[in-house]
Order: structure tokens, then sequence, then C-alpha cells
């Protein structure tokens, strides 16, 4: 496949580190947003980035300039699906959202366009329905801080061609990251076993077994993790994973049963980085100290 352009929807978090690899990669690069300070704000932040990797060292200054020109902004759907080779979703994780989005796709992308969800959990399957190419629908679960973390889960949809998965590991390649294939199951590998460590660690505080900052370091200096799971559900978003275990405990039963102390910070818009608060409080921009 002659992939040249690929368009991302949503310029939020994930959906602006996904252009920032797209462009990197080579890629002309069409982002969209429906809000319109949303796209102001991930292109500035893209730029930021490539700056910051230029002082960095990790990039150089012609790379950056390269990547930076290949990226443009859409303002619908519609306009950037007609562009794109390669669509990539990157919207909050509510199904309804999804799926309206993957009809839109199926009306306006080019007949042999590739439909990619970011989802971290929900199905593929249900989404291709949706379309009459369900062998060109794919997920590409990428990861926070998309710059920085090298994985990418493809997962293979029973319908989804090889071609597809060809194409899709061969875009990873270019982004610069490590690919594995699963076949669709609720959560993947990656979301299932971090919904319960995180969930886990949640009902050890709730338990009052050992502070957050403690549990945090257990499993960076104990388990070599590089965050510990407050700080890693802190900068997903606890309304995120509280959506992820929901969908899991729905669907896989009764061991990912979201833990009460999570809904109770949710219930209190307390979401993480992105609201100021979460486990640990930011609202001072201080490290982490602010317990439950």
């Amino acid at each position: 496949m002659d992939l040249k352009t690929i368009g991302v929807i949503g310029a939020g978090t994930m959906g602006r580190g996904i252009a920032y690899a797209a462009a990197l990669g080579g890629y002309r690069t069409i982002l969209e947003d429906v809000m319109p300070e949303m796209l102001a704000q991930g292109t500035q932040w893209i730029k930021q980035a490539f700056d910051d990797g230029v002082e960095r060292g990790k990039v150089s200054a012609e790379d950056s300039a390269a990547a930076i020109s290949r990226i443009e902004t859409a303002s619908s759907v519609e306009d950037v699906s007609r562009e794109s080779d390669f669509l990539i979703e990157a919207v909050p994780e509510e199904m309804e959202l999804k799926l309206e989005l993957y009809t839109l796709f199926d009306k306006f992308a080019k007949p042999n366009a590739i439909l990619a969800s970011n989802t971290s959990s929900l199905s593929i399957t249900e989404m291709a329905e949706m379309t009459y190419r369900p062998e060109l629908c794919v997920g590409m679960h990428f990861f926070n801080p998309v710059p920085k973390m090298r994985l990418i889960e493809i997962v293979r949809a029973p319908k989804t061609s090889d071609d597809t998965i060809a194409t899709c590991r061969e875009v990873g390649r270019r982004m610069g990251k490590e690919v594995i294939v699963v076949k669709e199951s609720p959560g993947f590998i990656t979301s299932r076993v971090n919904a319960l460590i995180g969930n886990e660690a949640f009902a050890m505080l709730e338990a009052e077994l050992a502070s957050p900052e403690d549990i945090d370091k257990a499993l960076k200096l104990g388990l070599n993790h590089p965050m510990g799971p407050f700080e890693m559900v802190d900068l997903v978003g606890l309304d995120v994973r509280l959506r992820i275990l929901e969908y899991l405990h729905e669907t896989l039963g009764e061991k990912y049963r979201p833990n009460g102390l999570l809904k109770k910070l949710v219930g209190e818009g307390r979401l993480g980085r992105k609201s100021g608060r979460g486990v640990y409080d930011y609202r001072e921009q201080k490290s982490p100290s602010d317990s439950c």
C-alpha cells in the first residue's frame, strides 16, 4: 500500500502524541479536533515537543523542522477522512463516540483507507460492524506519553486482513516503535494486566496498608516499574481507568470490579493531573505528596 497521509482524529493527549510520531515517521499528518482551542493546544504541544527533543539531542534540528512541516490541521472528520490513507481515532474511550466516527470514516474515507482505533480495551469488531470494510479495521493502541513510550499493541479482529496488519507494522516501525499483535479480546494484553495492578493498589490504599508514595516506590524499586500505579493513574486519568475497569468487569467478570476508593475519587472530580488533583495533589506543581 502506498501510504502517504495519516489522519489523526482527536488532538488531546493521545492524538497529539500520535500526530507527533506520524510526522516524525515521514508521513504527511493531518490532525483534527472539533474544538478549535484543543486543536491549537495540540499543535503547539507538538512544536514544543520537537523543540524539547532537539534540546535533549533526541531529534536533529533538520528532522524536527521537516516533521513540523508535514503537520496540517482539519476542523471536520469528513475533511480529514477524504485526504487520508490511514485514519487513527484517538477520542475518549466511549464506544458510542467511536461507533459514530467509524460510520463517518466508512462514508467519507478512501475505499482502501485503513481505519484504526487507539482504544485501550474496546471491541474492534463492534467498530468494524459500522463499516463495509471490516478487513481494513484494526486496533492500534499507543501508550502515554507517545513520544517516549516504545510499544504499540496492534489488535487483530477476526476479519482484519494480513495486509492491514502488515501496514500497521510498517507504520509502527517508521514511527520508531516496537509492535506486538494480539487477538481481539477485552483489554488486550496491557490494559488487562495494568487494570488489575492499579485496582489492587487502590484496595491496599483503601485498607491503609501503606501510603500511596510507598506503594508507588515498592513497584518502582521492587518490581522495576518505571512509574508507580498511582503516578500512572494520575497521568492517564482516574476516570479513564474507571471506564476501562467497568468495561472489563462487564466482559471478563468479578476480578475486575472497580475499587470503591477509585469510584469515590472520580465522583469527587479528582481525575489526576488534568484536574489538578487525583491520588496526589498537583495544584501547586509540587511533587506527589498529598495522599487520599
